[in-house]
């Protein structure tokens, strides 16, 4: 997906694979842990957060061609950020990592009240 979402993924389809995502993920964590059903859901969106922020970090031009919605965004960018938007890219992404991990372990658990265990 960090891949995918720097250009292949249109912006406005985006949220489909990401909800995609997070149910598949979901589903298998509840079908394999044996416990700590949120805390595995949260640590696999925390090393899904860093890994998408490296990469749209590091492909940083290519990403802001194909999200013009966030290019625009940056627009708005606080003055310590202005001179490194790049800077910017990683607080906002480890920044909204941070909430899509809760929202992963959120997932998780109640998918573990869901699925049955083989």
């Amino acid at each position: 997906m960090a891949f995918g979402t720097v250009s292949l993924i249109p912006e406005k389809i985006e949220p489909l694979f990401w909800a995609l995502i997070f149910v598949f993920c979901s589903w298998v964590i509840a079908r394999a842990a044996q416990g700590k059903y949120f805390l595995h859901g949260f640590m696999t969106g925390l090393f899904n957060c860093i890994w998408i922020t490296i990469i749209h970090y590091f492909f940083y031009q290519r990403y802001m061609e194909n999200h013009p919605r966030v290019d625009s965004m940056t627009a708005a960018i606080p003055p310590p950020f202005t001179t490194h938007p790049r800077a910017y890219v990683l607080l906002v992404g480890l920044s909204l990592g941070i909430m899509s991990a809760v929202i992963f372990g959120v997932f998780a658990f109640i998918g573990s009240k869901i699925a049955q265990k083989k």
